[in-house]
């Protein structure tokens, strides 16, 4: 088995490495992709990529604040998906933006999700003193952003139901609330080859957090997505604990796949800390040379 104490590059955590899970204002982040990369800069990261929910939206900002700073950037997004019933949240790096194929898929999701997060809404409000305004209230980036329950937590915070955002995720916003909606979402299967189509590059978000999931991806299920074009496993990540690291570890070895890490920083709107995780020189490179959709900004071998 190999740990990440072990010989394989790809894990080698010397140097200031990359950030390639963070959050913005164009999803459920509190800050703006400019702060993002202000704060990269400041924790001496190499480089870091934006991965909000469900959009690309933020990538213009975000180059031209990566650009203006000297920051490398990776542009992508975090996609949730189901697998059998699985919530599963794919992080897409460097595809084609204006890819047909795509665009449809992010079209369908975010209106089912405004829908979904509205309903959830409607539910809440007959217990609690919030509205759908004051919800959209929370929202930075207009028709832009994915709205979701982070948006609902906000609005309960600022309510004075609860103190802050992680304790309304413990109560009326949690997946076990009765005012709980599913998030609807395609399948892994439907991400993939959307994001293949595109020319990118898909990684699987913090696959072994089992506090987020009852049910997690099983080996098979992992492998079905690898003989699809999977390319990577996100093994460094706060939620999966150390018997799951290993076992993605060794998944990651039997299959060839990338071994990525990031802090799945989302500003205040949750205790992470930006580059708190990190992904390798090595890891970036290979991820850069797979990627035909779209090019990372000012990246060295540009």
């Amino acid at each position: 088995m190999t740990h990440e104490t072990g010989v394989n590059p790809d894990l080698d955590q010397d140097g200031p490495g990359w950030d390639l899970h963070c959050h913005t204002v164009f999803s459920d982040g509190t800050m703006t992709p400019a702060q993002m990369v202000a704060l990269a800069g400041k924790r001496g990261l190499a480089g870091l990529a934006i991965t909000d929910h469900d959009t690309n939206a933020g990538w213009e900002m975000a180059a031209q604040a990566a650009e203006g700073a000297g920051m490398p950037l990776l542009l992508g997004t975090e996609i949730t998906a189901e697998d059998r019933n699985v919530s599963v949240h794919m992080l897409a790096y460097l595809y084609d933006s204006e890819d047909k194929v795509i665009t449809r898929l992010f079209e369908r999701t975010r209106r089912a999700r405004l829908t979904r997060t509205r309903t959830m809404v409607d539910r809440i409000s007959r217990d609690y003193p919030i509205t759908w305004t004051d919800v959209l209230d929370q929202v930075k980036e207009g028709g832009r952003t994915t709205v979701g329950r982070p948006h609902i937590a906000d609005a309960l915070v600022g309510a004075g139901v609860y103190r802050d955002r992680s304790e309304a995720f413990a109560g009326v916003c949690s997946s076990s609330s009765p005012y709980y909606l599913p998030t609807p979402s395609p399948t892994t299967h439907q991400v993939l080859k959307a994001v293949k189509h595109a020319g990118g590059v898909v990684v699987i978000a913090h696959p072994g957090a089992a506090k987020r999931n009852p049910v997690l991806l099983s080996d098979e299920q992992i492998g079905n997505l690898v003989r699809e074009g999977l390319d990577g496993l996100e093994v460094r990540h706060r939620d999966n604990p150390p018997e799951e690291r290993e076992r993605l570890l060794a998944l990651a070895e039997r299959w060839d796949l990338l071994v990525t890490g990031g802090s799945d920083w989302h500003g205040d709107g949750k205790p992470n800390e930006l580059g708190e995780n990190r992904t390798s020189a090595p890891v970036v490179e290979r991820i850069v040379r797979r990627a035909y959709g779209s090019r990372p900004v000012g990246y060295p071998s540009e």
